[in-house]
């Protein structure tokens, strides 16, 4: 497993023990982590704090240059507002922990010349599998069904 990605698992873990949803999500900038975060819509009952959004909250304020070099992990695929982000700071490379429980809009993420990477590990899917049939409420109300 990447070092990376384990980080993102592990702030996923947080989020769930913390009774939020199981997504996490850290920012490499050369090799280290600038910003990690989870999912907090339901700790902080934010309507956006989706775990990329806090990732990049921790991060603080940074340079264009700096998201131009960054990769972002995410243990799922990132939703349409997440996606969004990744585009508007024109972060070049997102690896994704698994996108079989949900799947954001990938192919257009990809046609804007971000480079996805999918790892469908089975820990990530597992988390999300196992969250959404305990809380499927909670999870249609995150991705606005």
């Amino acid at each position: 497993m990447d070092e990376f990605m384990q980080a993102a698992i592990d702030e996923a873990k947080k989020g769930l023990a913390a009774g939020g949803i199981p997504i996490g999500s850290v920012l490499v900038i050369d090799g280290k982590i600038v910003g990690r975060g989870h999912n907090q819509r339901v700790q902080k009952g934010s309507a956006v704090l989706h775990a990329e959004m806090d990732c990049l909250e921790n991060a603080g304020r940074l340079k264009a240059s700096d998201y131009q070099r960054a990769v972002l992990y995410s243990t799922l695929s990132p939703c349409d507002m997440c996606s969004g982000t990744v585009l508007l700071y024109k972060i070049p490379k997102v690896v994704i922990g698994e996108n079989k429980t949900f799947q954001g809009p990938e192919e257009y993420v990809r046609s804007r010349g971000v480079e996805l990477e999918i790892l469908n590990d089975t820990d990530c899917i597992k988390l999300m599998e196992d969250f959404i049939a305990a809380r499927p409420e909670l999870w249609n109300e995150d991705i606005g069904e």
